[in-house]
């Protein structure tokens, strides 16, 4: 049997609740979110540690804390979620045959992207689930938003030689063994990059007893907020070594320890600085990458650097049924912001639904100039007001200016005392700037010492 829905969100973290309040707020009557785990909240659930919702709620709140707002607000605006309910296949092919229930199989042939009248309501697209109490369903949704989030870079990415013993685990898994099963990873730890959650579970080991070795990035600059190198490792004397990588680990069954050395400006370590530190716990925070098999599987492009969908400022894919937000579309370090893009692709996908956004928004290109690294939207429609979201290629240590400008022509600007990887920058765009020239070409988004 199928359902019909008028917006169908995948994933209840941060960006999905958001999205089904932003949607519900629009108008659209049925909404609903599918959440493969038990509970809702997605990472932060694990994240028990203060710091959330300064922005937002203009308070210190833990995960937990942050997400429970949002669920409560979520089931006030009669928001439908479904737990344990597993998004398996996204069909977009025409074919009236999957819409009437025909199973698609893996390696079936499908139409890449929603075509003709159909497309402009987003008939084209089913969505199969699985659920215990539920079995087997075909929804079949007006528009779609994707919020999976993100996973962690595993070990295997960085392909350091040596077996592959118990005791190392990506930072997250360690978060979710100490702050909700309530098992310690080990006694003694090394952290293997410098991203955010490797910073604060160095912290947490040191608060449940464990010692740690250090924390070891392969950068010349942190991968991580100021804010947690400051909190995490400087208030409780973890050693902090840049321009450092493992290079071997050792053991059998359980982890012994692992070789450090020191890395050239190639990457590539350099002899006769290695060395032995003994461990019995590895954590990696190596980087997060957009979880995005349900994305390729619906057949929206996936940009190249970000790892995520390519999306306009009103959040919509390559698909104008689908939509995407948070830190599916490029990794925030924000979660106030996940949730703000959350309400604006879940109030656009609403009026996508119901006819108000056209299937063809004009669509103009984002370019990086030389120091920005990513960067999301990747196209302007100028159709309301516009955040564009970028990291710098390498830190700026002094006062800088981020800027666009639309085809050599300054409509953005704004000073900075630095730009560092680590942290977000904002371009904003107002819709006039971009209404006001209709020939626009492209805008070009940078910072610059100044």
């Amino acid at each position: 049997m199928s359902e019909r829905i008028d917006v169908l969100i995948i994933g209840a973290g941060p960006a999905g609740v958001a999205a089904g309040i932003g949607a519900r707020r629009e108008g659209a009557e049925k909404v609903v979110v599918l959440e493969r785990d038990w509970d809702l909240g997605g990472i932060l659930q694990q994240c028990i540690h203060p710091g959330f919702g300064l922005r937002t709620f203009k308070e210190e709140l833990t995960g937990p804390e942050y997400m429970h707002r949002f669920i409560q607000q979520a089931h006030e605006a009669g928001v439908e979620f479904r737990t344990n309910t597993m998004v398996f296949q996204i069909d977009t092919s025409n074919d009236p045959s999957v819409l009437s229930g025909h199973l698609p199989f893996a390696g079936e042939a499908k139409t890449p992207h929603v075509k003709g009248e159909r497309a402009i309501h987003g008939e084209g697209v089913t969505v199969w689930t699985m659920n215990k109490e539920r079995g087997i369903e075909a929804l079949n949704p007006s528009s779609i938003v994707l919020t999976m989030g993100c996973r962690e870079r595993p070990l295997g990415a960085i392909r350091i030689p040596g077996a592959r013993p118990a005791g190392i685990y990506t930072a997250g898994t360690a978060q979710r063994f100490v702050n909700m099963e309530g098992y310690m990873p080990g006694k003694r730890a090394v952290i293997l990059g410098s991203g955010d959650i490797g910073l604060i579970m160095a912290r947490r080991m040191i608060w449940e007893g464990a010692e740690v070795e250090g924390v070891y990035e392969v950068m010349s600059w942190p991968g991580g907020l100021r804010r947690n190198i400051a909190q995490c490792l400087d208030d409780y004397g973890i050693p902090f070594h840049l321009r450092t990588t493992v290079t071997k680990i050792h053991g059998q069954d359980r982890l012994e320890g692992v070789t450090v050395a020191e890395v050239d400006d190639h990457m590539t370590p350099i002899k006769g600085t290695e060395r032995y530190v003994e461990c019995d716990t590895l954590l990696l925070a190596i980087g997060l990458i957009p979880e995005n098999e349900l994305s390729r599987m619906a057949g929206v492009d996936i940009h190249p650097v970000t790892g995520g969908p390519v999306v306009n400022d009103l959040l919509q894919t390559s698909n104008p049924a689908i939509f995407a937000a948070g830190n599916v579309v490029i990794v925030y370090d924000l979660v106030d912001n996940v949730s703000d893009e959350g309400l604006i692709a879940g109030a656009n996908a609403a009026k996508f639904a119901m006819g108000k956004i056209p299937a063809d928004a004009k669509r103009i290109p984002v370019k990086g100039g030389e120091n920005v690294r990513l960067y999301s939207p990747q196209f302007v429609t100028g159709e309301a007001d516009s955040t564009i979201f970028m990291r710098v290629t390498h830190p700026i240590e002094q006062a800088c200016k981020v800027f666009a400008s639309a085809d050599g022509e300054e409509i953005y600007s704004q000073r900075l005392r630095y730009a560092r990887p680590g942290e977000m920058n904002e371009v904003r765009i107002k819709a006039e700037k971009v209404k006001a020239n209709p020939n626009i070409s492209s805008i070009t988004i940078d910072i610059q010492p100044v």
